[in-house]
């Protein structure tokens, strides 16, 4: 056997390990599986996991841009026209929400947090001064008094306007930004303030939530079941809300949005329980995104969270009280929260019936800024970034004894949304990086084992082919040696011609003796002379 054979013969044996193993691993998914079962074990919230310190002080900075609807035409909405808005800025802050009195419980199946948030205006990102730009918008107090005194005697709402009016309290104020954000000391409530101590005497659409956190929070730390992972198991205590008329719309769901569990697939629905909307939300699947090098899956809130009963049963329970709903893209959660009917959507009502987008000048909900969504990598369900944007509404109606109230048409009024965003930071993203590729190594280990064997299949074909190819070049090369012998041979050879006469020669006397008969003899014959 030649060393050609050999080295053919060999390539053959490898080649065949190789595809059987590769194969048979494949086909198993041992190491993928080896690769899942190692991340469900590791990414836990318990001390010695690598994701609990990034739960515990999120790295990626988080912004807060607050956007206004500055009213321009207060006196032909009172009239009964429609209003007319204009937004105005952003006004961003930097947000920080460390993890603080972190304890774990239940032998480390839980852990309890709370998650304050503290607020630090960031000059670079905002339009304005949020301390001098004005705005004119709705008076939440004073419609938080008259929604309050709507179920009292119409004499005591007379009584009350008319004080009111002599207070030169108006349905639209005009304050800084900075006040309407951060609080003011509102005269209605001062007076209020005086009669009943209970009540806060400050207004402010952020008014104590600067330093402050949403509740108390256990949570699981997916030690007994990955699925768990990141998940609420109280909140405040409770397990389930009272504030809706459904055991379903009071079901905590979720995680608080910070983690979810790893290998996310696109055909399930993601859970968060948002707390400033006093209830859960889910998301979908949208579509395959890359941020900073990183594949991703988004996920975003589908049309269903918000639509109106009458398409989404399920919606009903969301209905306070029971059977008084609102239309599609809107939420009220004055239920959850006392004061004045609060209304929630997300911004410019993206989502949401037509009459509410119509009912004022000046709103036009795009996708592209308005969408809420979520983007995930799906192996280690960490979010890469995330846009949450809410908006802000009261509903203004007319209310008896109120006169300056008579001539509204009834409208959910927009008065400000939030874009609350996050996007992983570059050092973050390398590690993650790094880390992907580790995994999808690991796991795709049988695929190169395969694409090996594939190779040398390749290269075993060609060196057949060319062992081959050669051993025929090979018979060629003998045969034209021969022919060429052969025809060699024949140039240097002549041959006698047969003939019954006798030579001449033999007339002539010679002292050989006479031979009888004809005979072939080959000799070498010398040239003949003319």
């Amino acid at each position: 056997m030649t060393r050609r054979s050999c080295a053919i013969y060999a390539t053959g044996i490898v080649c065949a390990h190789l595809l059987i193993v590769g194969i048979a691993l494949v086909v198993a998914q041992v190491f993928q599986t080896m690769i899942h079962s190692r991340l469900k074990k590791e990414i836990t919230l318990t001390e010695k996991s690598q994701v609990f310190e990034a739960w515990k002080n999120p790295p990626p900075p988080v912004y807060m841009e607050y956007y206004f609807f500055n009213v321009t035409n207060p006196e032909v909405f009172l009239a009964g026209g429609k209003a007319s808005v204009q937004q105005i800025g952003p006004y961003t802050y930097r947000e920080y929400r460390p993890r603080e009195n972190v304890t774990f419980l239940e032998n480390g199946t839980k852990v309890y947090a709370l998650n304050p948030k503290t607020f630090v205006f960031v000059p670079e990102k905002s339009a304005g001064n949020p301390e001098v730009d004005i705005v004119r918008t709705v008076n939440i107090p004073l419609v938080a008094v008259m929604n309050e005194l709507n179920s009292y005697p119409f004499l005591l709402r007379s009584v009350v306007s008319f004080y009111l009016s002599g207070l030169g309290v108006d349905l639209f104020m005009t304050r800084t930004v900075h006040e309407i954000l951060w609080g003011f000391k509102d005269p209605l409530l001062t007076k209020i303030h005086s009669l009943k101590p209970e009540v806060d005497e400050y207004f402010g659409l952020m008014w104590k939530k600067n330093g402050t956190h949403e509740g108390e929070f256990v949570f699981h730390t997916g030690e007994q079941n990955y699925l768990d992972y990141g998940k609420i198991d109280t909140w405040n205590g409770l397990r389930k809300m009272s504030w809706w008329s459904s055991n379903q719309s009071n079901m905590i769901n979720g995680t608080d949005g910070a983690v979810f569990h790893p290998l996310i697939n696109k055909n399930e629905l993601l859970y968060i329980f948002a707390a400033d909307l006093c209830r859960s939300i889910h998301l979908a699947y949208v579509k395959d995104v890359e941020v900073k090098g990183i594949q991703a899956y988004r996920f975003a809130p589908p049309a269903d969270v918000l639509m109106s009963p009458d398409n989404n049963p399920t919606n009903a329970g969301f209905c306070v009280p029971a059977g008084e709903c609102l239309g599609t893209g809107v939420l009220k959660v004055s239920v959850c929260r006392e004061g004045a009917p609060i209304v929630v959507s997300f911004p410019h009502f993206y989502q949401a019936d037509e009459a509410y987008i119509n009912a004022v000048d000046g709103l036009n909900p795009q996708k592209e800024y308005h969408e809420t969504y979520l983007d995930l990598q799906p192996t280690m369900g960490v979010p890469i970034r995330a846009c949450k944007r809410a908006q802000l509404n009261v509903i203004l109606k007319r209310v008896p004894g109120f006169p300056k109230t008579r001539h509204l048409n009834e409208t959910i009024f927009p008065i400000m949304f939030v874009n609350e965003t996050a996007t992983i930071d570059d050092d973050s993203a390398a590690q993650m990086r790094t880390m992907i590729l580790l995994v999808t190594l690991v796991s795709n280990f049988p695929l190169l084992i395969v694409g090996m064997g594939i190779i040398l299949l390749l290269v075993l074909v060609i060196l057949f082919c060319r062992n081959r190819q050669k051993k025929n070049e090979v018979k060629r090369i003998d045969f034209t040696e021969a022919f060429h012998s052969f025809t060699t041979a024949k140039d240097d050879t002549a041959y006698t011609q047969v003939s019954d006469k006798p030579d001449e020669s033999s007339e002539k006397p010679t002292s050989q003796p006479t031979k009888n008969g004809s005979y072939i003899a080959m000799s070498p014959v010398e040239a003949q002379k003319c």
